[in-house]
């Protein structure tokens, strides 16, 4: 029989495709909000990122060799998880910090489970999430700051730091959240990245420009950011808070925070998102849903980790319901 008539097992994909490919579209989107990072806050956001790559690195290849599994740097997976974890945190972080997180963002979350594709946890927001009771992660430098934060050694942290956007949302009084729009315009500041934060969370232009470049490389599906952001800017556009407008508190929410970071690079990770179509809109609009439940109840500002994890672990769920009907289910009736 001619070779062309054999017909392998589903499913029948042909494509260009690969995780090395899928995940240099990352690094590349990603480099957009650092070289911005880099602009406000000086080499440090460059060094601590780079720092941290290599220990995702490094730690990601002495755990398999320890183990005698095969070499897995090639997927590029490890650098994609450090940088992203390097961007949940504050240019001011100590480098221990970063090993620290991204030991368990590789071994911890990733690794134990079995390696890329089988964790069910988002490795760098659970790295995230485990560093989050160190006060230093509390330290936020101001942008283009004098003198900016070294590459080595120590700072005065009361001489740079300044409060973010998303404090002034949960203010200990009424005073404080209306002098939100004149410490930060939600243009020049917000939009633009010249405001205090996390290293990749603080220019919305440049995560918007990254989110971009992956849907038109077809790396991730729109569904889950629209989704994700489209519920957060509902609900605080009819639920605002502390006297501002619908639409003015609307857009510090959205521009605020790790929203753009976490809808566009860490709620779209293949491993710990549905599948289905369905159960993507479902994934995207319940992170909105949590996200705005943490940030107008609970005592931290942001929500973004915390809500993407805990729909991380329903995954399996919204992918069950989201799953298409077989043909010809439903429309038989069983007789007697």
């Amino acid at each position: 029989m001619d070779n062309q008539l054999t017909v392998s097992s589903s499913p029948h994909i042909r494509a260009d495709e690969s995780t090395r490919a899928i995940m240099l579209d990352m690094l590349i989107a990603l480099v957009f909000p650092l070289a911005v990072a880099v602009y406000f806050f000086g080499w440090r956001s460059l060094s601590l990122t780079a720092f941290t790559v290599t220990c995702c690195v490094v730690f990601e290849y002495l755990y398999r060799k320890l183990l005698k599994k095969p070499n897995s740097l090639g997927d590029l997976s490890a650098p994609v998880t450090g940088m992203l974890l390097s961007f949940t945190l504050p240019v001011s972080a100590p480098y221990w910090m970063a090993a620290v997180g991204a030991f368990f963002a590789i071994v911890v979350v990733k690794q134990l489970y079995g390696g890329l594709g089988k964790n069910f946890l988002n490795p760098a927001l659970a790295a995230r999430a485990f560093l989050a009771g160190f006060a230093a992660l509390s330290v936020h430098v101001a942008p283009l700051s004098d003198p900016r934060v070294p590459i080595l050694g120590s700072f005065d942290a009361d001489a740079i730091a300044q409060a973010t956007p998303l404090s002034y949302l949960k203010p200990v009084e009424q005073l404080r959240l209306d002098r939100l729009p004149e410490e930060f315009s939600w243009w020049e500041n917000l939009f633009l990245g010249q405001i205090p934060g996390a290293i990749g969370e603080v220019s919305a232009a440049m995560l918007l420009l990254g989110g971009l470049y992956l849907v038109i490389r077809r790396v991730i599906t729109p569904r889950i950011p629209l989704a994700f952001i489209g519920t957060v800017a509902l609900l605080t556009f009819l639920f605002p808070r502390g006297g501002i407008g619908g639409y003015e508190y609307m857009l510090y929410n959205l521009l605020s925070g790790g929203l753009l970071l976490g809808a566009v690079f860490m709620a779209t990770d293949y491993s710990t998102s549905p599948v289905t179509p369905r159960g993507q809109w479902a994934f995207g609009i319940g992170c909105g849903l949590l996200t705005v439940f943490f940030r107008y109840f609970s005592a931290m500002p942001e929500g973004v980790c915390f809500a993407i994890l805990l729909m991380n672990t329903v995954v399996w769920l919204l992918d069950k319901i989201g799953a298409p009907r077989r043909f010809g289910r439903g429309w038989t009736r069983r007789e007697g």
